[in-house]
């Protein structure tokens, strides 16, 4: 269901970019006793970014509790619900080019989750009989895919004890403009991992803000009367 949309505005001067560096590898995702000291953080310029490095900008995100998107003018917010567990399967920000989604996972510090995704995501895809074509992005490895007529474009990028997954899916005739799309609302995005231990690949869970919460409670019953 579509929630709210933006009106466009002047396009905001272009940032430049770079990338941080990620934390000494470990093993585990669980604190340790040498947790407590802690590197002088460098200055993040580009995203997607970390919570603790959250940039103070004017930048229109909704808040989904473990990600803040960005949501471009002229987009829509569409919460997908899940019946079965009662919850949200999954927040979509609908442009002219296509659906993005974007999900957080808890990943381990040594990073490299976004390979094993994407090479198993490859394989899944092919067995689906999809066109699949690999290939080198921002972060490295995306995906592109063709399924009939809808073009698929994933990229992902490893952070500080998570992994941030991005796809748009949209008509072939917009596969051009798309991935410059996805990658925008991407390297905006926030990333709130938090400190508690999870299981590697378990997403990080999605919180609607209360007025979209209240909207789609208002509408479910509005169906049951």
């Amino acid at each position: 269901m579509a929630i709210f949309g933006r009106r466009r505005r002047q396009p905001e001067p272009e940032q430049p970019r770079g990338r941080h560096a990620l934390p000494e590898p470990d093993e585990f995702d669980e604190p340790s006793e040498y947790d407590e000291y802690e590197a002088p953080r460098p200055v993040v310029v580009d995203g997607p970014f970390d919570e603790a490095d959250a940039p103070e900008d004017e930048v229109p995100r909704i808040d989904l509790g473990s990600v803040r998107v960005p949501v471009p003018d002229g987009a829509q917010v569409q919460v997908e619900m899940d019946p079965a567990a009662g919850g949200v399967r999954a927040v979509h920000v609908v442009t002219p080019q296509g659906q993005i989604t974007v999900s957080a996972y808890a990943a381990p510090r040594s990073g490299g989750l976004w390979e094993e995704v994407g090479t198993e995501l490859t394989e899944q895809l092919r067995k689906d009989g999809a066109r699949v074509s690999p290939g080198q992005g921002e972060w490295g490895f995306e995906l592109s895919a063709l399924i009939g007529d809808v073009a698929l474009r994933f990229v992902g990028v490893d952070g500080p004890r998570w992994m941030l997954r991005g796809v748009i899916a949209g008509p072939q005739s917009a596969s051009a403009e798309a991935p410059g799309v996805l990658r925008d609302i991407v390297r905006g995005t926030i990333v709130v991992r938090g400190d508690a231990p999870m299981p590697v690949r378990s997403p990080l869970p999605i919180t609607l803000p209360d007025a979209v919460a209240q909207h789609i409670a208002q509408q479910q019953e509005a169906q049951q009367a």
